[in-house]
């Protein structure tokens, strides 16, 4: 990367209407989010780095997907469950985020 320190930036996961849809979230812009969707099975591994690569982005060295439980409607114990998937990631190949 030329000199310059790759950004780190956080690449979630979720799953809408069945069908899983990977983002990094780029703060303090109006920029839209890179964003790679899925089909209807969970990605694998490899396909969520794939997805990255394609963005532009891959996992910051020893960093692990972080699996968190959220329901649909907030404060509804009857809600059905959102699954949502987190990793640090940094930009790469003179990606400049």
């Amino acid at each position: 990367m030329s000199g310059q320190a790759a950004r780190e930036f956080t690449a979630q996961m979720s799953v809408r209407e069945g069908r899983w849809r990977l983002y990094v979230a780029l703060m303090n812009t109006t920029d839209a989010w890179p964003q790679h969707r899925f089909g209807r099975a969970v990605p694998t591994f490899t396909d969520r780095t794939n997805a990255l690569s394609v963005l532009g982005f891959e996992p910051v060295p020893g960093a692990a997907w972080e699996w968190t439980e959220d329901s649909e409607i907030p404060e509804d114990p009857a809600s059905a469950v959102v699954l949502i998937a987190a990793i640090r990631v940094r930009s790469w190949s003179g990606v400049s985020v």
